[in-house]
């Protein structure tokens, strides 16, 4: 017989323990590293107050596919790394023009700028809150 008190898997390995940081952290470590990559038009939506699946959506796109999964990969590693934070679920990889990953509490959306100008995930959830985080000026 299964034990239902142990889930199969560890999935939500830090959703619920008390030494996860909070949603707020894990954006801003989120952000520094898409904008580490050169992530554009990196926009922050505020939905914990519009829905239950998550807390916040993080949007960017990048300039290549190449670029998409330098992006995907800096803020796996990074969040990984600097908090113990591992991804979900990860969508796009393959295809390149819309990769999503899931930490349960945000979800991180790098896609083409074709794509994100086509499905514009900003005007679906209009109502959120929005946060735009500034491009580093290069010299």
């Amino acid at each position: 017989m299964t034990n239902i008190n142990q889930p199969a898997k560890q999935q939500f390995e830090h959703a619920f323990s008390g030494d996860s940081p909070d949603s707020k952290q894990i954006v801003e470590l989120v952000t520094e590293a898409l904008a580490s990559k050169k992530g554009k038009d990196i926009t922050v939506l505020d939905v914990s107050e519009l829905t239950t699946l998550t807390d916040y959506f993080v949007v960017c796109h990048g300039t290549s596919d190449v670029q998409i999964k330098a992006l995907a990969d800096a803020v796996e590693e990074d969040l990984r790394e600097k908090s113990g934070e591992r991804v979900w679920k990860k969508e796009g990889l393959q295809g390149r023009a819309w990769v999503i990953l899931d930490f349960v509490n945000i979800v991180v959306h790098i896609m083409s700028k074709e794509k994100r100008e086509y499905y514009g995930i900003e005007r679906m959830w209009n109502d959120a809150k929005v946060t735009h985080i500034a491009e580093e000026e290069t010299e």
